[in-house]
């Protein structure tokens, strides 16, 4: 081979080779909650088309699994509709991993029932009672005579935990009860079921499914903001201290109220309030 071949050869591979690590150093991998998902999938989305170098690779599975590939040091942002609990805190310590918490929206948490069921109202203790298993028949809270289906989150899910703590006031939540993976397959199930009731996220609401009203309250932005609809909380990203310059940057897209925020909004939760 000749010199000047293999000199050719040497620099198209150096030339790869930096381009792979260059476009490592770009690629931004965010796990976690599927409430938060569809938030970042749209604002992924905008950003990555702003800045054309940054892949941004992003998969739900639940809070508890993306505060731990955060620890684990498996992604770059975590995804979670709950915060942090203390034994994780402990645990990132341990792995050199000091988990910075940002707000990105406001979700309601909603409960939901086929189109075809009448019930259009629920008191609290009522709903608390459907999921204690206590209350079993939709004739029992002026429904159709028809067993009621159960549909929750699995405990990985933070949205599950904030309805344990908020609905459930930490009563456990009947074994029969059919747990779903996501608030699509909640959305899913409850469309497809006139029995079944489900609770959701404020951004996952559509055409298919009906919301509920608690205590005569209507969840909207409003009422999540003012504190009348009592399941309403935060939605937050974790990132590992500061973060590198790339993170600081989507991060602070992400927060933008003309960028990231107009996003919020879009998908259909409800965007940080300006102080």
């Amino acid at each position: 081979m000749k010199v000047s071949k293999v000199i050719s050869t040497l620099i198209l591979g150096m030339t790869i080779l930096l381009s792979n690590q260059a476009n490592a150093a770009d690629q931004i991998i965010v796990n976690g909650s599927t409430t938060v998902l569809p938030v970042m999938q749209k604002v992924a989305e905008s950003y990555m088309a702003a800045n054309p170098g940054v892949e941004i690779v992003i998969s739900g599975g639940g809070s508890g699994n993306g505060i731990k590939a955060l620890i684990d040091g498996l992604c770059n942002i975590a995804m979670a509709s709950r915060d942090i609990k203390n034994n994780e805190v402990e645990l990132a310590k341990k792995n050199g991993i000091t988990p910075t918490r940002i707000a990105v929206a406001i979700d309601a948490l909603i409960p939901v029932v086929n189109p075809k069921n009448p019930i259009k109202n629920l008191s609290m203790q009522q709903l608390q009672e459907i999921y204690m298993g206590k209350i079993t028949n939709w004739k029992n809270v002026g429904g159709n005579d028809a067993p009621i289906v159960v549909l929750s989150r699995d405990t990985s899910s933070g949205t599950y935990e904030t309805w344990y703590e908020k609905v459930m006031k930490k009563q456990r939540v009947m074994p029969a009860a059919l747990l779903q993976a996501s608030n699509g397959s909640i959305v899913q199930a409850v469309s497809t079921n006139p029995n079944a009731i489900g609770y959701i996220g404020f951004g996952y609401l559509n055409d298919t499914i009906k919301k509920l009203n608690l205590n005569n309250i209507v969840a909207n932005q409003e009422s999540a903001l003012d504190g009348t609809w009592s399941i309403a909380r935060e939605l937050y990203v974790f990132i590992n201290g500061k973060g590198s310059p790339e993170i600081q940057s989507f991060i602070k897209y992400l927060v933008d109220p003309q960028k990231g925020q107009k996003a919020v909004e879009e998908i259909g939760f409800i965007k940080l309030q300006q102080k």
